[in-house]
Parts: C-alpha cells; structure tokens; sequence
C-alpha cells in the first residue's frame, strides 16, 4: 500500500458512496487518493488498526496514513480541498462547527439508501480503475 496516499473508506453497496467515489476520481488530477469499501478485507482492517466501531460510522472515512483520519462532514469536506472546483467551499464550509455539519451529514447518510438505493454487492472496480482500489 502506499502510504503517499490518502485513503478514502465508502459503504460499497451505497449507490450514493459509488457515484461520489466516481465523481471523486474523475475530479482527482494529481492521483491523491485510493479507495476500499468498508466492506472489504482491507477496509475492515484498516477500521480496526483505529478502533473505528464501523456500527457507529458506516459511510465515508478519510485516513491521511501516519497523519490523521477523518469522519462524516470533516471527511467529505477534506476530500472536496484536494479536488479542483470544490477547494473554496470546502475550505469555508470547514469553518462550521463539526456538530452542526454532522447534522446535515447524518439525515442524508440516514436516508441514502432510501433516496439512492443500494447494492447487492460492492463495485468491482474496471481494469483502468483497479490501480486506484486497495
């Protein structure tokens, strides 16, 4: 794994984590990040090495490996400052409390299923995209 990278953690049954994880590397010019399901062998592990319970955070995590690792808003929002087009308004809305962020955050991940559906299986990424899931 290369540890140069951050790593973004998505629900891979969620139709809403696999379009932003999409959207995500379209928008990724500079290569900053790899990708894993929560669901896999390697997102279970990584989740355990911090103690995250995956029962209290089930959507997006951002681990920056030997720095820090982010949840919910902070996670999205940390994403949004690598990607051309979205640096401004994530730097801003970073500015917001967490608590209140969170709130937002948490009634669209509560509703995600509901609003987008979900998967039988995660994403099986294409050949060209393989490189960039760990």
């Amino acid at each position: 794994m290369d540890i140069n990278k951050k790593i973004i953690l998505f629900d891979g049954v969620c139709n809403l984590c696999d379009r932003s994880v999409q959207f995500i590397i379209k928008r990724d010019k500079n290569d900053v990040f790899r990708y894993a399901a929560l669901q896999s062998e390697t997102g279970e592990k990584l989740l355990a090495e911090r103690n995250i319970d995956s029962n209290e955070i089930d959507s997006i995590i951002l681990i920056e490996p030997n720095v820090a690792y982010y949840t919910k808003s902070t996670a999205a929002l940390e994403i949004g400052e690598n990607l051309k087009g979205l640096r401004t308004i994530s730097s801003i809305l970073l500015w917001l409390p967490e608590s209140f962020r969170n709130i937002v955050y948490d009634f669209i991940s509560k509703n995600r299923y509901k609003w987008y559906g979900k998967k039988a299986d995660c994403m099986i990424p294409t050949e060209e995209l393989k490189s960039k899931f760990i």
